[in-house]
């Protein structure tokens, strides 16, 4: 049994829940969920003789912040409601995080696979050029980056377009973010939103009270997670968490179903077999599931689904066994699971915020740009001389020598890894300090709190400009 909800209107109404608690009236709570502008394009490419027509668009929900922020993604599941449910949740997500965006969100109905990397060039080009033009693509009104479908290199060529078209734009490379790093890109992009996960999991685990109520103990270490999806952001949740965590990926499910393994799946190799072979079958010692729906209600102590969305919904609710629910996609569990998820009394953690480390990193590439210098280039050997100053001073006092674990870590200069890392830990450290205050104020859910963060930073902006 499916739900009758589409993912707008799923999305709208988590949103009205915490619009309740709120007791916000009912023209401005309109005027926050409504869809501020859509763009619609049809534009033709010549490919292979002969002439194809696509469609393309781009939501902006909310200009309550400038820039609008939000992905492009290239699949054949791609639709205005789509594009529109995506953008409310990025308006939500900034103001969760504390990134000053307004929320946007594109989509091109395209199936990839069936195109070289050249036809790619030249539709992705055609795709920005409408946006450029119709004003949906610029450094200070919106900023598109990578989603499903897209990466760096759809997002140098949309940076090549705008650059040629606007030559005078002196701050050109913060069209988009997610680009090369010798493009303008920022160190951390690529896995941030999975590092954001990880992020998210550990302050989750810093808090014993919480954990208790899910019916788990102690930390990260050892626990069992089912990841679903092994894409960009699920590959390097898995990896981290597995690598610096301790965790246990113990199922990852793929288009063509799952592969088990009780001690712990090697993650990087599974990524390997999977872009070898096209799926997860045949993986060297583990347990193949043909069914990968059915390994979602497999039992095990967090589920990541960080693929597509509506995954968990009203016909497989009932028999999800994970105490635990990080949300790492957009949009995982309809409003009708969640309902069941909550009445049962499994925790979520709410992809508004769970999933927000990607936009984090966007910001600061944006930032990045807009200064035209990277982070740490001012004070990275100010820093490192500084902390052998300190060194030499406690030897002279101690007359001792300073051990040398010590001294590498004293002397260190934070690269612009580190400071990216640093900032998006704290961010979502925060992030998630503010939803728990709410949850407790409110005595509600995580993500019906995650939402009254948002739309009470929605309306002070409101507030603060005068529009009510």
């Amino acid at each position: 049994m499916r739900d009758n909800l589409s993912f707008r209107d799923s999305v709208d109404r988590m949103v009205d829940r915490a619009l309740a608690l709120l007791e916000v009236e009912d023209g401005m709570a309109q005027a926050i969920k409504a869809c501020n502008t859509v763009l619609t394009v049809t534009f033709p490419v010549r490919i292979r003789g002969r002439i194809e027509v696509f469609t393309g668009w781009r939501a902006t929900h909310s200009i309550h912040r400038l820039p609008s922020k939000g992905g492009i993604r290239y699949a054949t599941t791609v639709n205005q409601d789509e594009v529109e449910a995506l953008a409310a949740l990025m308006t939500y997500k900034c103001a969760i995080v504390n990134v000053p965006f307004g929320g946007s969100k594109g989509g091109l109905y395209i199936d990839p696979a069936k195109y070289s990397r050249e036809e790619m060039e030249i539709i992705t080009r055609r795709f920005a050029r409408e946006l450029i033009r119709k004003g949906f693509l610029s450094p200070a009104t919106n900023v598109p980056a990578p989603d499903m479908g897209t990466g760096q290199r759809e997002m140098a060529w949309i940076l090549d377009t705008y650059k040629h078209l606007y030559p005078e734009d002196i701050n050109y490379a913060a069209c988009v973010t997610g680009k090369p790093v010798n493009h303008g890109g920022i160190q951390g992009r690529v896995e941030a939103t999975g590092r954001g996960v990880q992020y998210a999991l550990r302050e989750f685990f810093r808090h014993p009270e919480e954990v208790a109520k899910t019916g788990l103990e102690g930390g990260l270490e050892g626990k069992r997670v089912v990841v679903q999806g092994l894409g960009n952001v699920g590959y390097h949740a898995a990896r981290l968490l597995a690598a610096e965590d301790g965790v246990r990926i113990v199922a990852v499910i793929e288009r063509d179903g799952a592969v088990i393994d009780p001690a712990g799946l090697d993650i990087p190799a599974l990524r390997q077999h999977l872009s070898e072979r096209g799926g997860v079958k045949g993986f060297p010692g583990a347990r193949y599931e043909p069914d990968g729906a059915a390994v979602l209600e497999m039992d095990c102590d967090i589920l990541i689904p960080a693929a597509l969305e509506g995954v968990i919904h009203a016909g497989n609710a009932a028999r999800i066994r994970a105490p635990l629910i990080a949300e790492a996609a957009n949009g995982p569990v309809t409003a009708e699971a969640d309902v069941i998820l909550r009445e049962r009394g499994i925790t979520m953690l709410p992809d508004a915020f769970v999933n927000a480390g990607g936009v984090i990193v966007s910001y600061f590439e944006w930032i990045r740009n807009l200064s035209h210098i990277r982070f740490g280039r001012m004070e990275r050997r100010f820093d490192e001389l500084r902390g052998r100053h300190i060194v030499d001073a406690i030897e002279r006092m101690t007359e001792a020598p300073f051990p040398d674990h010590l001294r590498s870590e004293l002397v260190y200069g934070a690269t612009e890894l580190d400071l990216v890392n640093s900032g998006l830990d704290d961010s979502m450290r925060q992030g998630f300090q503010e939803i728990l205050e709410v949850s407790r104020e409110f005595d509600t859910d995580y993500r019906t709190a995650a939402f009254v963060v948002a739309i009470r930073k929605v309306m002070r902006s409101y507030l603060d400009m005068g529009v009510y």
